[in-house]
């Protein structure tokens, strides 16, 4: 029985964190616990969590997880469930490699070959979002998302509303018929500003609209759903299955649980099959790195409500490091005609490049969210 002997964390660019959780008999499992902005409280946590973790068996995942989620009396939130979602990874990771196989077939094997993935695209101007479209496209991805707007007002003006159609219009123009693409609201809009715009962006198709109110303001949206023909998605600031009920219930289509933040692979496992009583289908959300997206991927191929999976290859965040700059074999996540096939490496199903971590993290960053405001210098969303 293998017991866990030792636990590290290491600082890394662009705005990642990756744990190293290695046993007595010298295997070594990667996860990545991080919140975007706050990656040094998120050290903190697996810390604390590592003092209880060390010289106990590697296999009793489900046990550490209770442990873990339950054991500090005081329950959820981002912090301390995103420390826990990187150990879980990096046990499972651990599992699959003990027993010289992929996660997914410990979750009773996998239901497709390959998962479909989709890509970010920017640019506030129609010309450069065009070409960005354009390239992915080139790429070969079949679908990708972008902002709805950027900094948007508590109610959008006539020309804002008209920015948000316009996107929409280019996105399907250069797409076609066979393509789609995503809109993220980034939870900037209000209800009653989405109730506006939703069914004006019918005409265009979206595969979805994500996260159109804040996580707090929940109650609201079922008056959002009601609004519109389109897909509701949401849930990347949502953190169990207890958080995803209510969303469940107000009828939303696509479920986006973050495999970093939402309990790792044994807690967003169980919202997958939560989603699927509600015919809910399941699309993680994913702006991360590596051991992240393989962490997503393993739900994926497992998980028979998986739609499509996001992946942050050459997203803007990504400054100093890109997705597969940490990997001894880039092509375990190569993305072939829009699609990443079955991985079937024994664990997450990627070789983390040691040397190239602990390098990267002599320089650790200390990424921060941007802060933006109103014209009129009142806190806005970001």
């Amino acid at each position: 029985m293998s017991v866990i002997t030792r636990i590290e964390t290491f600082l890394v660019p662009p705005r990642w964190m990756f744990v190293r959780v290695e046993t007595d008999d010298g295997v070594v499992g990667w996860g990545e616990p991080v919140l975007e902005g706050q990656a040094e409280v998120i050290r903190a946590g697996v810390e604390l969590l590592a003092e209880y973790l060390i010289g106990k068996p590697a296999d009793r995942i489900e046990d550490h997880w209770q442990v873990m989620t339950k054991g500090g009396f005081y329950r959820g939130g981002p912090h301390m469930n995103s420390a826990i979602s990187g150990i879980d990874q990096a046990l499972w990771d651990i599992a699959g490699k003990s027993l010289g196989v992929p996660v997914h077939r410990l979750f009773g094997g996998h239901v497709r070959e390959r998962v479909r993935v989709y890509s970010w695209v920017g640019g506030d101007e129609a010309a450069e979002l065009e070409d960005g479209i354009a390239a992915q496209v080139e790429a070969g991805f079949t679908a990708v998302k972008m902002n709805a707007n950027g900094r948007t007002d508590r109610l959008s003006s006539v020309a804002e509303i008209d920015g948000v159609l316009e996107r929409a219009r280019i996105a399907r123009d250069v797409l076609g018929p066979r393509r789609d693409f995503g809109m993220d609201f980034h939870g900037r809009f209000t209800a009653a500003n989405v109730r506006r715009i939703a069914p004006l962006l019918e005409q265009f198709a979206p595969m979805f609209l994500e996260e159109p109110v804040l996580p707090e303001y929940v109650d609201l949206l079922p008056s959002v759903v009601r609004s519109t023909s389109t897909p509701i998605a949401t849930g990347e600031r949502l953190f169990s299955r207890a958080d995803f009920l209510p969303a469940l219930r107000a009828g939303i289509a696509i479920a986006q649980p973050d495999l970093s933040h939402a309990g790792g692979l044994s807690e967003v496992r169980r919202i997958a099959s939560l989603a699927e009583t509600f015919e809910v289908l399941l699309a993680p959300h994913c702006p991360l790195g590596p051991i992240a997206l393989a962490s997503c991927l393993q739900i994926g191929f497992s998980s028979p409500n998986h739609l499509i999976q996001e992946q942050s290859m050459g997203i803007h965040y990504n400054e100093g490091a890109d997705l597969l700059d940490y990997l001894v074999d880039t092509s375990d996540l190569q993305i072939t005609d829009g699609h990443i096939a079955l991985l079937t490496k024994p664990g997450l199903g990627v070789d983390i490049d040691e040397k190239a971590v602990r390098r990267a993290a002599e320089a650790p960053h200390a990424w921060r969210s941007p802060v933006w405001r109103h014209p009129d210098g009142s806190f806005a969303e970001w």
